[in-house]
């Protein structure tokens, strides 16, 4: 089956597409002097673009008790085993399983994570690794009321699209009122693209975190047009990506400012940095609080 009717089999009532009259949301600290961006080494007049150090002697080997394995304990606060579900969605596509942290029905937003190539639901869900930046995003999600949801996306292709466009309706139906961010991993960002070409998809969609992704202006432009407004996107790159290299991204970055000048679009950096950069060093209560209250 054809990915577009696949998505047809799974759309939402139009009533539930947006959210209704959502508040701005404050993501609070936690744990702000282990995760704020160390001094930038430059930045644009206007914000849009930061440029931030990245150094492996400082931000890997310091950091971790066992380097890319686990980090060090100061990091992580774990969260009591209630507030977890491992679940499976039935849809059109075939079932989802997919993990949560807080209660979806309450939340005032919830974050989605979508993994890379030979990723699954675990892997946004790992507490130790990727120097404790997923536990920090957990515990943000829940003490302002939030939720936060990762699932498996197989190989990222057609079906597996469908299935995470059944979930993002899923959290639409259940939350009417939530914002919902989804934050896609390196390859996580192909599936993301093609659920933002949707239009009964894509205005149910309050910001976008791509992390070392690819992307390009003709995909930025099928997601203009298919949400009807403009949906804040940060771009987080590692200017030592071999896999999808941080200057293509700039010129696309470049041509949207260009083009539409007060598109809520936003460009971090790392220097020095890899593919896996993003994921460990982003900061995520500044990328959220830059996201929510927009």
């Amino acid at each position: 089956m054809q990915l577009s009717a696949i998505l047809a089999a799974i759309a939402c009532p139009v009533g539930a597409t947006k959210a209704l009259a959502a508040p701005l949301i404050d993501i609070s600290p936690f744990k702000d002097p282990l995760f704020d961006y160390p001094q930038p080494s430059g930045a644009s007049r206007d914000g849009t673009v930061l440029d931030v150090p990245y150094s492996e002697a400082r931000d890997i080997d310091q950091r971790d008790e066992i380097p890319e394995r686990r980090v060090r304990s100061p990091y992580v606060e774990l969260l009591a085993r209630n507030l977890f579900a491992d679940e499976t969605l039935p849809t059109p596509a075939g079932p989802l399983r997919w993990m949560r942290v807080g209660q979806i029905s309450r939340a005032k937003a919830v974050v989605v994570f979508v993994h890379g190539r030979n990723g699954d639901r675990r892997l946004g869900m790992n507490d130790w690794t990727f120097g404790g930046n997923f536990n920090r995003l957990k515990n943000l999600m829940v003490r302002v009321g939030g939720a936060y949801v990762t699932f498996d996306g197989g190989g990222l292709g057609e079906a597996d699209a469908a299935r995470g466009a059944a979930l993002v309706r899923h959290i639409r139906l259940t939350a009417p009122e939530t914002r919902i961010v989804l934050a896609c991993g390196s390859m996580g960002g192909e599936l993301c693209w093609n659920l933002m070409a949707d239009k009964t998809l894509a205005p149910m969609v309050a910001g976008l975190v791509y992390l070392g992704s690819n992307g390009d202006e003709a995909r930025f432009e099928r997601m203009r047009k298919a949400s009807g407004e403009p949906i804040p996107l940060l771009l987080a790159h590692g200017t030592r990506d071999k896999v999808y290299p941080w200057a293509r991204q700039k010129v696309w970055f470049d041509q949207v400012r260009k083009r539409y000048p007060s598109y809520p679009i936003r460009m971090v950096l790392f220097d020095d940095g890899n593919h896996g950069t993003p994921i460990r060093m982003i900061d995520w209560r500044d990328t959220l609080n830059w996201i929510l209250k927009r």
